[in-house]
């Protein structure tokens, strides 16, 4: 007998199992597929040393995090109570989407995730009941609801659609049935019908909805009870033509819808389309739609993700919103005519008391560079600064009203008719309140002197020829290589194009590949205008196009507006403010 048994007769004879194996974290994966309690989403997504990076339009959208920018472009996010925040160094581009690094803020919150086949991501949070539903009036400004919630929960949006991981029992949806919500239960997600806000808020864990007091639509410009899919009918009557097609290139395809009319003869209007209250903010496609009335949208021009500002040209009505960067392609146009493309500079400087001439690197944009940017009221109620230390002139009629040694946070109010001058990177002016300054400002192209214009880029063709050229325009190579959704604005000499073009199970395709698509269909002017999940179409007040599956947040789009019987309200000319009388 055994030494080992005979001391302890209760030890079995059996050898003991060899101990666990090390578990190792993924180090290195990446990959364009992302499944969220079974739903899968196109989304990027890579693993590096260890660590999870995901898209912030991917956070937002389809798992509920909220965000908000702070200063130096500090970043933070805040999920069921659980915050983190991210500087600068901690975002770094995928594929044509900011992302940044979430595995601490994922696992707090419960969510399990792990690389599933050789391209997708599986993410996992356990399906809990609903708790209770709060509901109550605020007046004239909608309705406030509250899921209580008896655990944290993925919170997916898509213009207005909500699908949250949680089990509403029989008696919960007939309550929110009742609240006008329109609730669906399928595979532990409780669908709803909910435009508005919505907050995530922890222990206890709720959602919350404010739902505006006014839940249908706006009006559009149309005949008393004619319906939005009516008006549509009736402009195909008059000229309008919808396409959808697949075409080839290479061994891959391509879905392209496109929207194509006669300016001259269908009764609308192209309009930008933005928000009304300032510079900074995003919104959903079809919302800058319903706001402006328009029938028919695309997404426009590029912006800033982070701080939500935008890149490039955006003009309404005669006035700079946003000027141009980086000699980018833009279109312009006025009523009633083909629009105009070109790549585009707008040159702007001022001339001091002392003969010396400063130039002026741009206007009310989000773009941040070494030098002299101005700022009007068209960027918002006040301005914030974008870098660190900045010095600022406060100007009326072109004389400086204030100097200012290091805007301050809170920002400095924009009030009409001011102007604001910013100088940064160290650059040292010694203006001094009193002092006249004379500024002049002019555009390297027809297109920017058109009342309407929209930046974007690169420019694709010009004069039937491909005219991509990247670096001419400041784009990287990873940019022009990538395959991604694509929006163009386009002529063919007759009618005007509005085109998406999506790949048909790959990632769409590249910027050269669109060139030659759009050639080859007759096209001789277009301009690539922002992509991937920023790629959108709306039709009759239905996003009918969403770049990656799901309406990603845009800063503005390009709308067909039929026209009214009255005249839309439009903004007051542009006027230099700083002009010698």
């Amino acid at each position: 007998m055994p030494v080992l048994a005979a001391l302890h007769p209760g030890i079995p004879l059996i050898p003991p199992p060899p101990p666990p194996a090390e578990v190792r974290p993924i180090r290195q994966a990446e990959g364009s597929l992302i499944r969220a309690n079974g739903r899968t989403q196109p989304a990027r997504w890579r693993i590096e040393r260890g660590e999870l990076w995901l898209t912030l339009e991917f956070l937002e959208n389809q798992l509920g995090v909220q965000r908000s920018s702070g200063e130096r472009g500090m970043l933070q996010l805040e999920w069921f109570g659980s915050e983190i925040s991210l500087p600068a160094r901690r975002q770094q581009s995928l594929g044509d989407e900011v992302a940044v690094p979430v595995s601490d803020l994922l696992r707090r919150v419960g969510v399990s995730f792990e690389p599933f086949g050789k391209n997708e991501l599986s993410l996992e949070l356990p399906v809990r009941p609903l708790e209770a539903i709060r509901a109550r009036d605020n007046g004239i400004s909608g309705r406030r609801v509250v899921l209580d919630l008896k655990a944290p929960a993925l919170v997916r949006s898509d213009d207005g659609q909500l699908a949250i991981s949680a089990e509403g029992n029989p008696e919960q949806l007939r309550q929110l049935a009742g609240l006008g919500l329109k609730p669906r239960q399928e595979n532990g997600w409780l669908q709803l019908e909910a435009k508005g806000e919505r907050l995530t808020l922890g222990r206890p864990w709720r959602l919350v909805l404010d739902l505006p007091s006014d839940t249908a639509l706006t009006s559009l410009n149309r005949p008393s009870g004619t319906s939005p899919n009516t008006a549509l009918a009736t402009l195909q009557r008059q000229g309008l033509a919808l396409n959808r097609t697949v075409d080839r290139i290479g061994n891959r395809q391509v879905l392209i819808n496109s929207v194509q009319l006669d300016p001259r003869r269908v009764p609308v209007d192209l309009r930008p389309l933005n928000r009304s209250n300032g510079m900074k903010g995003l919104s959903s496609l079809s919302q800058l739609a319903r706001n402006e009335s328009a029938l028919i949208a695309i997404n426009g021009g590029f912006f800033n993700r982070v701080n939500r500002l935008p890149l490039g040209a955006l003009k309404d009505n005669g006035q700079w919103l946003s000027g141009p960067i980086l000699n980018r392609g833009a279109v312009g146009w006025g009523d009633g005519e083909l629009p105009q493309f070109d790549r585009l500079r707008l040159q702007e400087s001022v001339l001091d008391p002392r003969q010396r001439r400063w130039s002026l690197i741009s206007l009310n944009s989000g773009y941040v560079q070494k030098g002299l940017a101005r700022y009007t009221e068209a960027w918002g109620p006040r301005y914030q600064p974008l870098t660190g230390q900045e010095l600022g002139f406060v100007l009326r009629n072109g004389v400086v009203q204030q100097r200012i040694e290091g805007i301050p946070q809170p920002g400095v109010p924009l009030r009409a008719g001011d102007e604001l001058l910013v100088a940064r990177g160290g650059v040292q002016v010694d203006w001094q309140p009193g002092e006249r300054l004379v500024l002049s400002s002019r555009s390297t192209s027809v297109v920017g002197d058109k009342p309407f214009v929209v930046g974007g880029g690169p420019l694709l063709l010009r004069s039937g020829l491909v005219a991509l050229n990247g670096q001419a325009e400041g784009f990287s190579p990873g940019f022009i290589r990538q395959g991604a959704p694509r929006t163009v604005i386009a002529s063919d000499g007759r009618q005007l194009w509005l085109i998406t073009l999506q790949g048909v199970n790959n990632a769409g395709p590249t910027l050269m590949e669109t060139a030659l698509l759009l050639k080859q269909r007759g096209l001789k002017e277009a301009l690539n205008l922002d992509g991937g999940s920023s790629t959108g179409l709306v039709l009759a007040d239905v996003q009918t196009v969403k770049g990656r599956g799901i309406a990603g947040s845009v800063h503005n789009g390009i709308g067909l507006i039929p026209r009214a019987p009255m005249p839309r309200p439009n903004r007051p000319p542009a006027r230099l403010a700083s002009s010698p009388p």
